[in-house]
């Protein structure tokens, strides 16, 4: 089971999907400055790091560009969204 933790904040969005099956910690990250043109992801997997510079309008569209990074072809961790079995908020 697949878990994607959710805590959002007044211009933030931090995110962890967690395997439950080991509690291992599949990818983290952090979306900052949402509502601004400098915001920005930063998405953690494995011990590398990824900055996405993107200016987002609010949380649903942050939200948006942090699925498409656990699916991403190069450095998700999931191969389709339904692989996710629940969120927490």
């Amino acid at each position: 089971m697949k878990i994607l933790v959710v805590n959002c904040g007044s211009s933030s969005l931090k995110y962890q999907l967690i395997d439950m099956s080991d509690e291992k910690v599949l990818a983290k990250g952090n979306f900052e400055r949402i509502g601004e043109n400098e915001a920005f992801l930063t998405h953690k997997v494995g011990g590398e790091k990824y900055v996405i510079n993107s200016p987002v309008k609010n949380h649903e569209e942050a939200l948006r560009i942090i699925l498409k990074q656990l699916v991403h072809e190069e450095y998700g961790v999931i191969k389709s969204l339904s692989e996710i079995d629940a969120v927490r908020t």
